[in-house]
C-alpha cells in the first residue's frame, strides 16, 4: 500500500522572502531543492515544480483558486 503523500504545512524564507526551507506534515523539514526532488518524484501533494522565465526550477503549490494555500502564504516555522 502506498504510504500517504506528504504535505507542506509551513515555511520558513530568507531576507529576501525566498523559500528556502519547507516544513512537511511528518514534521521533517526539507530545503527548496530536496522538496523540489520530492516534489517530481510525487513524494508532495499538490506541489509542481516548473521551469520560470529565468531558466530555472521553481516550485508551486497546485493551482486550484485558493490562495490560503499557496506555498507563498503559508505560514512561518
Amino acid at each position: 500500500m502506498e504510504s500517504p503523500k506528504e504535505q507542506v504545512v509551513a515555511v520558513r524564507k530568507n531576507g529576501d522572502g525566498d523559500i528556502v526551507e519547507l516544513k512537511l506534515s511528518s514534521g521533517q523539514v526539507v530545503d527548496y531543492l530536496e522538496a523540489q526532488a520530492m516534489a517530481k518524484s510525487g513524494q508532495i501533494a499538490n506541489v509542481n515544480v516548473f521551469r520560470g522565465r529565468d531558466g530555472d526550477e521553481h516550485l508551486r503549490s497546485n493551482a486550484d483558486g485558493d490562495p490560503s494555500n499557496n506555498l507563498d502564504n503559508l505560514p512561518g516555522f
